[in-house]
């Protein structure tokens, strides 16, 4: 008798466990789940108040590459790394100079003499105004991925995503040192580089800022490498930064604002020096879905160039 009762009292058990299976499933269908209240809204995330955006496009040039890669603005000239070419267009968009590169290139900047520094996967040139080759730097290494480069005086910058350090140079190709961006003891960490995002900009007052990725930070240094001032902004709405690493790129107004661009959630955006947002430039709709942050630079009368990767044009956004 006791063994028929506990029989009884497994099957019960069975049933019960199977109703409750049964249940669970047909509650999780889709139009019958109830609403998780702490679910990210992508579609919220992406939706930006029309009176935020404070720039319009106003033009835009084929650039004819299949890859572009970088692109900065200098004396009413535009440089674009592109393929295995250095190009140079005006700012109606006309072709003034395309030279064949020894590799393909990663990134570039022109100083204020007109000669360009351009960063290839782990060594960088030297070029004169013509893009006549003046000298190369020996490669710094198997792991390293070159991701910016900026010059000024008589210093080159190199941010290397790859070794997660910035070298420095002197202007007739020396190598001098690296930085790591770490300010002491009590903060070993560092840059932090989860990809190969890690830019660095001069702004116009020639200080020298590093894209902390990693901790959505902007860093300012000295030129020795000290860490002098820094703001940071991690967030998934529209004032801040999110993801594994943002901003992707870093660019600079005339009065020293700061131009982002930024990945996954695809978008460009203005911020004031002391890290407040000013403006939206151009939202996520405005580009490809699931596309690439595009780079950016700024001439100067505060119109933003953005190199779309794309549809491999770039694209001039203008305050309204």
């Amino acid at each position: 008798m006791k063994k028929t009762g506990l029989i009884l009292l497994i099957i019960l058990l069975v049933v019960v466990i199977i109703i409750v299976i049964a249940l669970d499933l047909r509650s999780t269908r889709v139009g019958n789940r109830s609403e998780n209240k702490y679910e990210l809204n992508m579609d919220e995330l992406m939706t930006v108040d029309t009176t935020l955006i404070g720039y319009k496009e106003i033009r835009n040039y084929n650039i004819e590459a299949d890859s572009p890669h970088a692109i900065t603005f200098h004396q009413q000239k535009i440089y674009i790394a592109a393929d295995g070419f250095l190009q140079t267009f005006n700012i109606q968009g006309n072709q003034l100079l395309k030279v064949t590169l020894p590799y393909e290139p990663a990134c570039l900047d022109v100083a204020e003499d007109g000669n360009i520094v351009i960063g290839f996967r782990n060594r960088i040139g030297f070029f004169n105004e013509d893009a006549e080759l003046l000298w190369m730097g020996d490669t710094l290494g198997y792991r390293s991925i070159i991701t910016a480069v900026a010059v000024k005086n008589q210093l080159i910058f190199v941010a290397d995503a790859g070794n997660r350090v910035v070298h420095r140079y002197d202007i007739s190709g020396k190598y001098l040192d690296q930085f790591e961006g770490k300010t002491g003891e009590q903060d070993s960490v560092g840059f932090i580089v989860p990809s190969g995002y890690f830019d660095l900009k001069i702004n116009p007052e020639g200080e020298l800022w590093v894209v902390n990725p990693g901790r959505h930070a902007f860093e300012n240094y000295t030129y020795e490498g000290e860490l002098r001032s820094f703001w940071e902004n991690s967030s998934p709405y529209l004032e801040g930064f999110t993801g594994c690493c943002n901003p992707a790129h870093l660019a600079f107004l005339p009065d020293g604002s700061f131009v982002t661009s930024e990945k996954l959630i695809v978008r460009i955006k203005t911020h004031k020096p002391s890290g407040e947002l000013l403006s939206v430039v151009a939202s996520t709709e405005q580009f490809q879905e699931n596309g690439i942050a595009p780079d950016i630079a700024v001439d100067t009368s505060g119109n933003i160039y953005a190199l779309d990767f794309d549809r491999k044009i770039v694209r001039v956004f203008a305050p309204k």
